[in-house]
C-alpha cells in the first residue's frame, strides 16, 4: 500500500496572521519532528493517478471533510515562496495568543468545504493476516491559507523528495490536438456550456425547441463515435421495472418521497459522509464536495492526486444517501486503492494479463450496492437511464421529452435525463446519444446473472477488474492487506439481499440465462 503522506491546514487563517511570525518551543518541535515525515507538493504527487478517471459517473470537481479530535499541536508545511517567509518573521506575537486563534476554526465554510479529520484504515481478516499492520493513506484537509514556518535552522527542503513515478493519461483522456497531452475527463468534456440557457429558451417554447449545445472543450470526434451506439438487449427489463415501480407508487414523484425520504442540508450530508467513512475505515483520506453544478448524483474521480468525491446535494435524499456512498466510496474508491496493488495497476498491466474493460462490472456493482438494503430495491434510476439512451438515439430532443413523460412527470428531471442521454451532441433535433448511460442496468443484469457464482470480496480485492476475470487472476494477484467494504463481511446477508433485488424486479434466473450466456 502507498506510504504514509499526512497534511493539515487551517481553514480561514485571519489573514493578518499572515505577517506575523510563529516559534516553537524545543518541545514543541521535537514533538513535529516526531510525528511528521516530510511531504510533497499534493497537486503534484501521482501516487493514486489514474485510479478513478475510469468506471465513474462524474466530471472532476473539488471537496473537503470536517476534523474532529485535534493534536495539541497543529502542525503546517510551509508553501510560501522564500522572501514571503522572511517578511513573515518581522513581526512577533505572543505565542499564548496564537495557540488560542488554532483552536477553534469554523467547521464549515460557505463554498461547500468542510474538513474531515483522519483516520487509519481497517483491513479485512479474511484477506489479510491479524498481523498485518495498515499502510497509511493521504489526509488532506483544509485549503492553502499561509501556514506557520518552522525555525529556519530545521527547515527540510522539499526539493530533495523523491516524487511518485506518475502514469502517463489513457488517450481517451487526452484532449485532440491538445501538444502537452493535457489530461481532460469525457465527462467534463461532453457537459454543455450553455445548458442554463438552452433550458430557458426550452421551456419557453413549451417544450419544442431542440437545444443546441455548446462545448467547452469539446471530446475528440473518436471518443463521442464509442458511445454512440445504443443497445436494445435489455430494454424489455428496463420498461418492466419502471412499470412495477409505478404500479406500487403511482408515479415516480411519489416513490422518490417514500422511498428517499427528505433532502439533506449540507451539514446533515456532511455528518452522513463521515459516519460512513467511519465504517470503511477510510476518515481523512477522501476530499469531499457538495455542488449543485453535477448532472449525476455523486462522483468519485482523482484531482490533483487525491481522492474526491463530489456529491449532488439537489438529489441527496435522507434514506438514499448512505446508498450512494456504498457506489462511490464503498465500490469505486476501494476498488480503486485495491487496484494500485495489482500487477494490472496501469495500462501495460492490463494489457500483459488480457484484462476485460472494467464496465460493465465496475457500474453495475456500484449500483446493485445502491439499492442493496433498500426496503424496495426497484432498479428504476438504471432502469430509466438504459431506457432513455435508447430512445435518445431514435429521437430528436424534444421528441425524447415528451417520450419518457409516460414515466417521470416533473419537467426539471425530465430535462436532467434528456441532457444526459443527448450531451456530447451539439444540434440534439438530430437523433443521437451517449450511451455511457445504459452500462449501469447492462452490469447490474450480468452481476445478477452470474451471482452464485462470483466471489464478491475478492472481486473487490482484485481491484478495477471485471467478475469474469477473477478466477484467472486470483492466483496472481496480491492479497494481502487489500480493502473490502464492511457490508460484504456478512456474505449470508449480502446474498439474501441479491435475492431481493431479484425479487422485487420480477428477474428470474432462466430470463438472464437467455440474455446473458
Amino acid at each position: 500500500m502507498l506510504e504514509s503522506i499526512r497534511v493539515t491546514e487551517k481553514l480561514h487563517w485571519p489573514q493578518r496572521e499572515l505577517s506575523k511570525k510563529r516559534l516553537l518551543t524545543p518541545e514543541e518541535h521535537k514533538l513535529i519532528l516526531r510525528d511528521e515525515s516530510p511531504i510533497q507538493d499534493l497537486s503534484q504527487c501521482g501516487i493514486l493517478k489514474d485510479t478513478f478517471t475510469t468506471g465513474t459517473s462524474s466530471y472532476n470537481v473539488l471537496l473537503q471533510s470536517k476534523e474532529g479530535k485535534k493534536h495539541p499541536l497543529q502542525k503546517h508545511a510551509s508553501v510560501y515562496p522564500k522572501q514571503h517567509r522572511k517578511a513573515m518573521k518581522s513581526s512577533s506575537v505572543p505565542r499564548h495568543n496564537e495557540r488560542r486563534k488554532l483552536k477553534a476554526p469554523p467547521p464549515f465554510l460557505r463554498s461547500g468545504w468542510c474538513c474531515l479529520n483522519r483516520q487509519p484504515s481497517f483491513f479485512i481478516a479474511s484477506l489479510a493476516p491479524p498481523s498485518s499492520k495498515l499502510a497509511h493513506s493521504i489526509s488532506v484537509a483544509g485549503c492553502g491559507i499561509g501556514p506557520t514556518p518552522r525555525p529556519k535552522g530545521k527547515r527540510r527542503s522539499l526539493s530533495n523528495l523523491t516524487k511518485p513515478k506518475q502514469l502517463p493519461p489513457s488517450k481517451s483522456y487526452v484532449k485532440e490536438g491538445d501538444a502537452t497531452g493535457r489530461k481532460l475527463c469525457i465527462l467534463t468534456a461532453i457537459k454543455p456550456s450553455n445548458v442554463e440557457r438552452e433550458k430557458i429558451k426550452f421551456f419557453k417554447s413549451e417544450y419544442s425547441y431542440n437545444p443546441q449545445f455548446e462545448y467547452a472543450s469539446p471530446a475528440m470526434s473518436n471518443v463521442l463515435a464509442k458511445y454512440s451506439q445504443a443497445s436494445g438487449t435489455f430494454l424489455k427489463q428496463a420498461i418492466k421495472v419502471m412499470e412495477l415501480t409505478l404500479q406500487k407508487y403511482g408515479s415516480y414523484e411519489s416513490f422518490e418521497l417514500a422511498t428517499g425520504g427528505s433532502l439533506l442540508s449540507r451539514s446533515r450530508i456532511w455528518s452522513h459522509v463521515r459516519k460512513y467513512m467511519m465504517k470503511e475505515g477510510c476518515l481523512g483520506e477522501i476530499v469531499v464536495h457538495v455542488t449543485e453544478d453535477l448532472l449525476s448524483r455523486a462522483s468519485m474521480t482523482v484531482m490533483n492526486g487525491r481522492p474526491t468525491l463530489t456529491i449532488n446535494i439537489a438529489t441527496a435524499r435522507e434514506h438514499w444517501l448512505e446508498g450512494m456512498l456504498r457506489h462511490e466510496i464503498g465500490t469505486h474508491y476501494l476498488r480503486g486503492i485495491n487496484n494500485n496493488s495489482q500487477p494490472w495497476s496501469n495500462w501495460t498491466g492490463r494489457r500483459k494479463h488480457g484484462l476485460r474493460p472494467i464496465n460493465p462490472t465496475e457500474e453495475g456493482l456500484a449500483s446493485i450496492h445502491s439499492v442493496l438494503f433498500r426496503k424496495d430495491p426497484f432498479l428504476w434510476r438504471a432502469a430509466l437511464l438504459y431506457y432513455t439512451v435508447y430512445q435518445a438515439s431514435r429521437m430528436s430532443f424534444s421528441e425524447l421529452f415528451q417520450d419518457i413523460g409516460r414515466f417521470v412527470k416533473d419537467p426539471n428531471t425530465r430535462w436532467d435525463y434528456c441532457v444526459r442521454a443527448k450531451r456530447g451532441w451539439t444540434d440534439t433535433s438530430q437523433p443521437g446519444c451517449f450511451s455511457k448511460d445504459q452500462v449501469y442496468l447492462d452490469g447490474i443484469l450480468r452481476i445478477l446473472r452470474y451471482r452464485q457464482s462470483i466471489d464478491f470480496s475478492l472481486l473487490t480485492a482484485l481491484g478495477k477488474v471485471s467478475y469474469e476475470d477473477v478466477e484467472r487472476l486470483k492466483d496472481v494477484a496480491v492479497l494481502e492487506n487489500m480493502r473490502v467494504p464492511h457490508f460484504l463481511q456478512d456474505h449470508t446477508r449480502y446474498m439474501e439481499h441479491l435475492e431481493k433485488i431479484m425479487e422485487v424486479n420480477e428477474l428470474s434466473d432462466k430470463e438472464l440465462q437467455a440474455l446473458v450466456p
